[in-house]
């Protein structure tokens, strides 16, 4: 399915979603031969995300990888939600996982919920137990646990599991009724307990739990594990490839064995709750694969530990800048096309690996390079006095938007007698090769000519608070004197047009490259970077005060910054540092 224009965002073509080139991994190939061989007729795929927290950037490769496939393949894409845990779920984490969605150029076939299929469940443990494949087992999860046994060592037989089939089915209908307490009875796959691979060993399939659910109410006493739960409301949705990580490559038997002892398409009286809601028969054998994830340094990828900044107050909340998740590095700056191509250059294998995070800041570098438009500011202003031009001077100067781009257009820049200057634009005793200002020395003024500083104005403590100097009139752009051999070349903005900017200097929440690793005794809570956030007031052209919230510009010699998707209004600019315009970690590291 093609992602809906409309949900692009706006300063991106509608085809950006589109893949430049037929692209080679493990997943695509299987997907071609199984389309070659005649196994499928058509692809679908889904996102099936625990409606539990917020989307991280891990999640953008799986969101990236399940819609790429189905738009490439001709093919279908749902999204749903795999709600089955309802003491952990929440709307706001629904609303969110929507719109990070269709913020990252992709719109959904079908929007469903494992919540619709309850009843198709429910049905299916009632088969599983008349198959003999199922049972109600009163052990406490302690008891469970104890009986399961270890890698070592081969589990136990529950002393319920040889019940009848008429008692199971009383005991699981009388579960369904709310009869006993949570956690009293189990309903559990019979499988093997002395299989080697542990999630084999009688897993659970269904637990009381009286727990409201937002989309079912208190109607359901009993809710299915995820394991099971997954894996039918895949073969129920006809999915034919069913992605995931590889941490679920343990679980894939499982998978398989639900799919097969269920086999949905061969029990039309399972579906029929579905029918009767209005959903299509599209019941299918699916097949799991699964790649490696998304690990990315300077950073935890753990919904739990995230959970933990925002719940301890260590970050602003899920959109924090500095937070990894989808919401965070959009406010952050991050464009959905950087993402895709993030996720693009990272590819589809079975190694796990982990991805510098000068990687995906290149990205944006890259993305935002052509994107951007280019305006002045200055975040540590040092004022700057032309005193050979009246107090009264003002003019318009002519600049280009993009320098590489003149579709971008031009805009009027206005400059006065007095400017604003980065204060680390001068030296009074300047280090070896620095080609800025300096006393008595000249510079050139981004289009407006060469400046001569002629006087340091401090003060009681010493403090450099003004520069005086005089412009040539002679060296303005165009004129011959402006091909005078200038080292270099300064930005400024008019202190009587710029407007005040709160401007937020972002960097990487954590200051080592591994914050899971505990073991020097520290948490990564522990490794939070000190220097992550900086908020100044600078000042920028009248322009960049134009700027509509979430849009990108480059700075000038300064980094690529966006307004603030919240905060930012013209009369009181607020812009976030996206990226800085070079890898200011590589010599850290």
């Amino acid at each position: 399915m093609s992602a809906d224009p409309s949900r692009l965002a706006p300063e991106y073509p509608a085809d950006s979603a589109a893949p430049a080139a037929v692209r080679q991994d493990f997943v695509r190939q299987i997907v071609r031969d199984d389309l070659a061989s005649g196994k499928h007729q058509g692809v679908r795929t889904r996102f099936p995300p625990e409606p539990n927290g917020y989307l991280h950037i891990g999640h953008a490769k799986a969101i990236c990888l399940d819609f790429g496939v189905a738009n490439e393949f001709g093919g279908r894409c749902n999204l749903r939600f795999d709600d089955t845990n309802p003491a952990k779920e929440d709307p706001e984490y629904v609303e969110a996982i929507q719109d990070d969605v269709r913020w990252l150029g992709f719109e959904w076939a079908e929007l469903r919920h494992a919540s619709d299929y309850f009843e198709l469940f429910y049905l299916a443990g009632e088969k599983l137990i008349r198959q003999g494949d199922a049972f109600v087992c009163d052990l406490s999860a302690e008891e469970v646990r104890a009986y399961r046994g270890s890698l070592n060592e081969p589990g136990r037989n529950s002393p319920y599991r040889d019940r009848s089939v008429e008692e199971n089915l009383d005991l699981y209908r009388r579960m369904r009724a709310g009869e006993f307490a949570d956690g009293a009875r189990t309903l559990r796959a019979k499988i093997d307990m002395a299989s080697g691979n542990i999630n084999l060993r009688d897993p659970a399939l269904y637990r009381i739990k009286k727990v409201t659910h937002q989309n079912t109410g208190d109607a359901w006493p009993i809710y299915p594990m995820y394991d099971f739960a997954h894996s039918l409301s895949d073969s129920c949705e006809g999915i034919t490839h069913s992605l995931c990580t590889l941490e679920f490559e343990d679980h894939r038997p499982l998978y398989d064995w639900c799919v097969s002892k269920v086999d949905l398409p061969h029990s039309p009286e399972l579906l029929a709750p579905l029918l009767a809601k209005g959903l299509p028969n599209e019941a299918a054998i699916p097949r799991q694969i699964e790649f490696s994830r998304a690990n990315l340094n300077y950073t935890v990828m753990s919904k739990r530990k995230l959970m933990v900044l925002v719940q301890d107050k260590l970050v602003d909340g899920w959109d924090d800048p500095r937070m990894p998740t989808l919401q965070g590095i959009r406010r952050r700056g991050y464009t959905a096309a950087a993402i895709r191509l993030w996720a693009e250059r990272l590819g589809v294998s079975k190694q796990n690996s982990v991805i510098d995070y000068s990687v995906l800041e290149g990205c944006l570098r890259e993305d935002l390079d052509a994107a951007a438009a280019r305006r002045m500011a200055v975040i540590d202003p040092l004022k700057l006095v032309i005193t050979n031009l009246d107090d009264s001077h003002e003019e318009s100067l002519h600049f280009s938007n993009h320098p590489k781009d003149e579709s971008f257009g031009s805009r009027q820049v206005p400059f006065s007698n007095q400017l604003w200057i980065e204060r680390e634009d001068f030296e009074e005793v300047p280090p070896k090769g620095f080609k800025r200002l300096i006393p008595g020395g000249e510079v050139r003024l981004r289009g407006a000519g060469i400046l001569r500083c002629d006087e340091v104005i401090k003060n009681e403590a010493g403090e450099i608070v003004e520069l005086r100097g005089t412009l040539d009139p002679q060296s303005r752009p165009g004129m011959a004197g402006a091909d005078r051999k200038i080292k270099g070349t300064i930005h400024w903005v008019s202190a009587r047009h710029a407007l005040a900017a709160e401007v937020r200097l972002y960097d990487r929440l954590f200051d080592v490259a591994a914050p899971d690793d505990d073991s020097d005794g520290k948490t990564y809570k522990d490794h939070l970077n000190p220097n992550s956030r900086r908020t100044v007031t600078g000042y920028v052209e009248p322009a960049a005060a134009q700027a509509a919230p979430e849009q990108a510009l480059q700075f000038e010699r300064v980094g690529y910054f966006v307004a603030d998707r919240y905060d930012h209004n013209p009369q009181q600019p607020v812009f976030n540092r996206s990226v800085t315009l070079r890898d200011t970690w590589a010599s850290k590291e």
